[in-house]
């Protein structure tokens, strides 16, 4: 999580220096960094260890589907 974080900050701050106009070669580098770093970012999640047993069949099993029952 620290790495979309990261990535979240980066395009806040993108924004606030476009909104503002600094300086274009600010703004490319701010940029070129922020790719750099979702780069990084889809190669970690990719490369994690996560495994679970749950399919698509399984739903959100942590957020289960709420029945109303009669209340449609």
């Amino acid at each position: 999580m620290l790495y979309v974080g990261l990535i979240t900050c980066l395009l806040v701050l993108i924004t606030i220096v476009v909104a503002v106009n600094m300086f274009l070669n600010f703004t490319f580098y701010l940029t070129c960094i922020g790719q750099i770093f979702l780069l990084i970012m889809v190669y970690k999640v990719l490369k994690c260890d996560y495994s679970t047993t749950q399919t698509f069949d399984d739903f959100y099993e942590h957020h289960p589907i709420i029945d109303y029952g009669d209340y449609r």
